[in-house]
């Protein structure tokens, strides 16, 4: 495959993509990699794969229409698919310099937009202890702690999914004390002095907690999102999930900028 094809090029063809509509901008990156930005792009790939549907998403709104006929279902991507398409991702995807920002868009709230769907994709890659849904048809529990910063775009990256037999629900928790029943919590900047007792208050519950303060990870949080030069990446403390008996893969951790307790090599 050439280099610089396209990120599209694996979902039909950047060729079977259809010219959008006037007012809808296409998202695209053009420009071919250098020999040491492997490891680097291999830890953006989902970031720029989940960047892709959002941009659409965010432009189109007045042509829902289109959009719905020409987005890629995203259950094409995830699960055995996903190493394929990385090492595509790989091969055509802009140096870390040339790509285009995934947080820097035109929309305010387009960064949240995009934490939203990561959250949605982390929980594919995430094994739950037996017992943790009291039904098979359960759903899966995203929660927020004081201040909202999705501001809806949570509810709306989950509509009409589900994992498994399971559907998903969105609560706001103002409370600590609310918060349990949970199986997703994201607890945002301005929350980040909670961030002790919340652990404290989880402990060896099976709660995959989500952050963006700067030591989130190092804090005994999960999953820590972060900017680095205008591109959202995570990092993972392993130590924190498995104590939680939370099974996180090795596809999500491979993606990760850094992973605390990641086991050793001989």
């Amino acid at each position: 495959m050439e280099a610089g094809r396209g990120i599209f090029t694996e979902f039909g063809g950047a060729e079977s993509f259809e010219r959008p509509p006037h007012g809808i901008r296409r998202c695209e990156w053009k420009h071919a990699i250098g020999p040491n930005q492997a490891q680097r792009l291999r830890q953006d790939y989902l970031a720029v794969l989940i960047a892709k549907r959002e941009c659409v998403n965010l432009r189109s709104t007045k042509r829902s229409t289109w959009r719905q006929s020409h987005l890629v279902p995203w259950s094409r991507i995830v699960g055995s698919n996903a190493l394929r398409i990385a090492l595509v991702v790989l091969t055509t995807l802009s140096h870390a310099g040339g790509a285009r920002s995934v947080a820097a868009q035109s929309v305010p709230t387009s960064e949240y937009t995009v934490k939203a769907a990561f959250l949605f994709h982390f929980a594919q890659f995430v094994d739950w202890p037996d017992g943790t849904f009291r039904e098979a048809d359960s759903p899966l529990v995203y929660c927020t702690i004081g201040a909202d910063p999705f501001h809806g775009a949570l509810e709306a990256s989950l509509i009409g999914k589900k994992m498994g037999g399971h559907g998903y629900q969105v609560r706001h928790a103002r409370q600590i004390s609310e918060i349990q029943g949970c199986h997703v919590l994201f607890i945002g900047e301005g929350e980040k002095k909670l961030l002790p007792t919340v652990l404290a208050n989880l402990r060896g519950s099976p709660v995959l907690t989500v952050g963006e303060s700067e030591r989130f990870v190092n804090d005994g949080g999960m999953i820590g999102f972060s900017l680095e030069e205008n591109k959202i990446r995570f990092e993972i403390n392993l130590e924190s999930a498995e104590k939680a008996k939370l099974k996180i893969g090795a596809k999500l951790l491979a993606l990760a900028k850094d992973v605390i307790g990641r086991p050793r090599r001989d």
